[in-house]
């Protein structure tokens, strides 16, 4: 199992999606990270490039997207942002 850590900036997006009502999706995506599972395809996971170089993103919704990272060294799950396409990029 991974232990999670949250950016500043997910922290302050994870507010906002709470008050649109998606938290239990949220949760539920990020505990199946954490515990490394592998996502459905659904969930469109992918290898970031660019500035997020080195991290994934998935869909939780088509146009609600968690940006991550997994060190398997570390056993670390880092949350980096969440939010629209517009709001993350």
């Amino acid at each position: 199992m991974y232990q999670v850590d949250f950016s500043t900036q997910f922290k302050k997006d994870y507010k906002k999606i709470v008050k649109q009502g998606h938290k239990e999706m949220v949760d539920s995506l990020i505990e199946k990270l954490a515990n490394g599972e592998i996502l459905e395809s659904k969930y469109k996971d992918h290898v970031l490039q660019g500035n997020y170089q080195g991290y994934r993103e998935c869909h939780i919704k088509p146009d609600l997207l968690l940006i991550y990272k997994k060190n398997e060294n570390l056993l670390l799950l880092t949350c980096m942002r969440i939010g629209s396409h517009s709001e993350v990029f």
